[in-house]
């Protein structure tokens, strides 16, 4: 049993703890793996060659030595690359060049006897390897020399080349570095080309399935001390090196674009960018990530920015004027609405067509900017996750906020600090309630702008974790940059799976039940049986706890109240042409319905204060490969980890889930 998890910009990196590797590790990560990959089956593939050739014994034992030797420092090059080690790494692979050139040499020695043993092929594979690592080391001299720039900003130890400064002066750096990469990206592109080249000529249906499978491999191993390759698998390797290879030649070119994108985003390249900046409460759970508690217009030029504007949601509603009706399935839930406002217009999941719709009512709004070209959301994540790296910030007029536990929630201070002065009732008029947010923008700007040269790092692991996990999300009105952001996967689409895949998205909102997600988590069991006439049995079972009393919600008590019923309008999509058998944990009926490619589930439950609740689901999915199993897990914005307990024909695995992700198993 094994999986993989895989964001949407088909990297093969792992957002999950089973396979964790930090924000700044998943920079560039192709190429690390990929190298070590190629020399890897260099290693195999000629050490296969080495047996093959029994009349050479010296000449077989001399290879074999100094191809371990180039190998094991390929591997240590690696190593280094994932210790962030840049300096460390460069000097590793002009070892490892030097070793490969020995290696060469030693590799013409098994020309003749291969040649007489009639395995001439075998070796012109062996040679076109070769050229492959040695276009892998161009690749990967190349790669540093692109990344020494900013390799300091970025978080790789290096010797830093760059002038003291702030983390102004540095994103400045990082953004005119972004439009010398794009070129240079073109050249890692056509060095992958050329590895390509080599790889694709060898037909790997030329070798068994296992090295011990060459004739008389096994004894040869044996006498060799190198029992343990009998069993390496030799076909399927050189396969997955090629796939590698060739994937990684789709996803670069699919990407190099957005380098030209990232800079213009951030109003870099002479035009002053102009967003509306939501705030959503991911503690009052909504569809896209959190209940539009504020908003801010804000410029960026050169990646800084400068806020115009900010207030509370129901001060834009109240200027809200056009008296839409409130879409049937959440009037259903909703009751204490009779029109449809601008804060419960995030009701699709999908990101971008809830801002769709959003922007269409916001432009109606008198007094509100048209020039806007797009919007960003935060939560509160992104709050707690700055003051980390950047420490307390005091605004004027509200106090110091923190990261600190608070005593009586246990939540980060600044959370609970927000909701008191947010939502607590006073028995007079508080103007202004939700200028907060404002003030406190400005400050946490001004100390990023200021923060040094050693917290550049963890701000930007701090943003990659935010825009894995959907706790940043971003839409943009001209088409271009809409679609870079969606490659990066910060537009928070949600778009049916492949043929073929089998998909799930869990979408929970909270209607009318405080911030009661302060203290609510949920885990997820999944049972999947073998695919039969074309159908795939599953049943999902989600277990909610809320782990804390309930508040006393009264208003004339005055209390601020953050736990209450969570009345959960509860949505669950799957694939086109799924079947409901049984649905348990609802309140009454779901209802089962087509939409935008999904088949969706639809119903409602209560979970009270310091109670629990289930949803447990049996249905069948689309399904026709009884090989393999590969589920699509979209993850709702706002969500802390989420558990997945996969059972996939009785065998049994946890995954943790921290984004998008996609499961691969084994029937």
């Amino acid at each position: 049993m094994m999986y993989q998890a895989v964001d949407k910009s088909k990297s093969e990196t792992a957002p999950v703890k089973a396979a964790s590797k930090s924000a700044r590790q998943q920079f560039l990560p192709w190429w690390g793996w990929l190298l070590l990959g190629i020399f890897s089956l260099v290693l195999l593939l000629l050490t296969a060659l080495g047996v093959i050739a029994l009349s050479a014994k010296e000449s077989v034992q001399a290879f074999q030595v100094q191809a371990s030797d180039t190998a094991n420092k390929a591997k240590e090059a690696y190593d280094l690359f994932k210790a962030q080690d840049l300096e460390g790494m460069k000097g590793k692979l002009a070892e490892t060049r030097a070793s490969f050139d020995n290696t060469k040499i030693l590799y013409e020695d098994l020309r003749s006897p291969l040649t007489l043993l009639g395995y001439k092929q075998y070796y012109l594979d062996g040679q076109e390897l070769l050229a492959a690592a040695d276009e892998g080391l161009n690749l990967g001299d190349r790669v540093i020399e692109i990344m020494e720039p900013a390799a300091e900003m970025l978080g790789f130890t290096a010797e830093d080349k760059s002038e003291d400064g702030t983390t102004e002066d540095r994103v400045k750096k990082l953004l005119d570095l972004l439009q010398i990469i794009g070129p240079q990206m073109d050249e890692v592109i056509v060095d992958l080309e050329n590895i390509g080249s080599h790889v694709a000529k060898i037909d790997s249906s030329n070798y068994p399935d296992k090295v011990g499978d060459l004739f008389g491999a096994k004894f040869v191993l044996k006498r060799m001390g190198r029992a343990d390759l009998a069993d390496v698998k030799l076909h399927d390797n050189i396969e997955n090196v090629q796939n590698t290879v060739a994937q990684s030649i789709v996803t670069l070119k699919e990407y190099r674009p957005i380098l030209d994108k990232i800079p213009e985003m951030a109003g870099a390249t002479g035009k002053r960018m102009k967003y509306l900046v939501l705030f959503q409460n991911n503690n009052e759970l909504r569809p896209t990530g959190g209940f539009l508690t504020a908003y801010a217009v804000i410029y960026v030029e050169d990646g800084k920015v400068t806020p115009e504007k900010s207030d509370d949601i129901y001060e834009l509603d109240k200027k809200f004027k056009k008296k839409a009706a409130i879409p049937e399935k959440l009037g259903k839930y909703l009751t204490t609405e009779k029109y449809w406002n601008l804060r419960d217009m995030n009701v699709d999941p999908d990101f971008k067509r809830s801002m769709d719709t959003f922007l269409e009512n916001y432009q109606e709004v008198p007094g509100e900017p048209q020039d806007i070209d797009g919007i960003i959301a935060i939560d509160t994540q992104v709050l707690t996750g700055l003051i980390d790296v950047l420490g307390p910030i005091k605004v004027e007029g509200y106090g110091e906020f923190s990261t600190e536990p608070d005593e009586k929630y246990g939540a980060p201070q600044i959370v609970i600090a927000l909701s008191e002065i947010i939502t607590r009732p006073t028995p007079y008029i508080r103007e202004d309630r939700k200028g907060i947010l404002g003030p406190m923008m400005k400050g946490m700007l001004e100390k990023v702008y200021s923060a040094g040269k050693e917290q550049f790092p963890q701000l930007f692991s701090v943003l990659l974790d935010a825009i894995n996990g959907r706790h940043v999300q971003a839409y943009f009105l001209n088409d271009d940059l809409q679609q870079s952001a969606e490659m990066i996967n910060i537009a928070g689409r949600m778009e049916p799976a492949a043929a073929g895949e089998d998909f799930l998205a869990i979408v929970d909102a909270n209607l009318g039940g405080a911030k009661s997600n302060l203290f609510i988590d949920y885990n997820v069991e999944q049972t999947i049986t073998v695919p039969e006439n074309g159908m795939l049995d599953k049943r999902v079972v989600i277990n909610y706890v809320n782990s804390r009393p309930g508040d006393n919600c009264n208003l004339e008590a005055g209390l601020l109240c953050l736990n209450a019923t969570n009345n959960d309008w509860f949505r669950i999509y799957l694939p086109a042409g799924s079947k409901l058998t049984s649905a348990r944990g609802f309140k009454g009926e779901p209802e089962v319905y087509e939409e935008n490619g999904f088949t969706v589930i639809d119903g409602f439950f209560a979970l009270n204060p310091n109670s629990t609740a289930k949803v447990d689901l049996e249905y069948s999915v689309p399904y026709t490969n009884e090989t393999d199993y590969v589920l699509n897990i979209w993850q709702q914005g706002g969500l802390r980890p989420v558990k997945h307990l996969m059972d996939v024909n009785d065998n049994q695995e946890e995954i943790e889930v921290k984004g998008d992700v996609v499961y691969k198993a084994k029937f």
